[in-house]
């Protein structure tokens, strides 16, 4: 049986599709805590969240560090006990540093490749247990559109998004019998700051204004706003989503179709 309160770890919850997704599963009755580096903005968040009637509880760190991982978990744990709902949330966008892989740098790409995928891989390798021996468990990968597509410019991002895909559809076969599902919501461009930053590249790469980009940003004529990332993660750690595993589940507004 899924359990009334769940007890969840969202990371890179500060901002943005994070921020959403943390808001939406407290309003569910989850338990919901939050990490990144921001403690000002987390502790906007606990408020906003305890506001509306909810359970929220800030940890403030960098999960690049190599023992953080196992430490955000362990203070989970002390805190209320075993996570039942995991949200990697936390990533690098390819706005950070875009270039052709010619120019790429290697550090910013060991640097994309340890937060998008070694950081979920060492979080759900945490988790895993306490889930198996609960019989119940959530874990949701925020992936990207670029999951499956190539993102121009991007390679580090891409590359690590595919990485993230192939690590939830492994971990989504080796424990769906005990009750624990597996699954990544890839979205499209949302409406954040570290996708404004991509906007003003694609338009002085291109000459394009931010409007036309935005109106480019999928069929839809707009780009995805962050609740509508977070509807799709809570609805993957609700009961009735108890038969859904290994998806990789597009919000793009139909920018990608497979």
């Amino acid at each position: 049986m899924p359990p009334q309160h769940p007890i969840t770890l969202v990371t890179g919850a500060s901002r943005g599709i994070g921020r959403a997704i943390a808001l939406g599963l407290a309003e569910t009755g989850a338990r919901v805590a939050v990490t990144a580096r921001s403690a000002e903005e987390l502790t906007e968040l606990v408020d906003a969240i305890e506001n509306q009637g909810g359970t929220a509880w800030a940890i403030p760190g960098d999960l690049i560090e190599k023992s953080a991982t196992d430490q955000v978990v362990a203070a989970v744990e002390e805190h209320w006990g075993p996570i039942e709902i995991l949200v990697n949330n936390a990533g690098i966008g390819s706005s950070s540093d875009p270039k052709p892989i010619v120019g790429f740098d290697d550090d910013f790409w060991e640097l994309t490749l340890r937060l998008n995928v070694t950081v979920p891989y060492l979080l759900t390798k945490r988790v895993l247990p306490g889930m198996v021996a609960a019989g119940w468990g959530r874990i949701i990968n925020i992936a990207s559109i670029n999951s499956k597509v190539a993102s121009l410019h991007g390679s580090a991002y891409s590359a690590s998004k595919h990485a993230l895909a192939g690590l939830t559809k492994a971990a989504a076969t080796e424990h769906a019998a005990h009750g624990v599902t597996v699954n990544a919501v890839c979205p499209g461009a949302t409406a954040t700051l570290m996708n404004d930053k991509r906007l003003e590249y694609d338009g002085e790469r291109t000459g394009q204004t931010i409007a036309q980009l935005e109106a480019l940003a999928s069929p839809l004529g707009r780009r995805i706003q962050p609740d509508e990332i977070a509807a799709a993660a809570v609805f993957l750690a609700s009961d009735g989503a108890r038969a859904i595993n290994g998806q990789l589940i597009n919000v793009c507004g139909g920018r990608v179709m497979c």
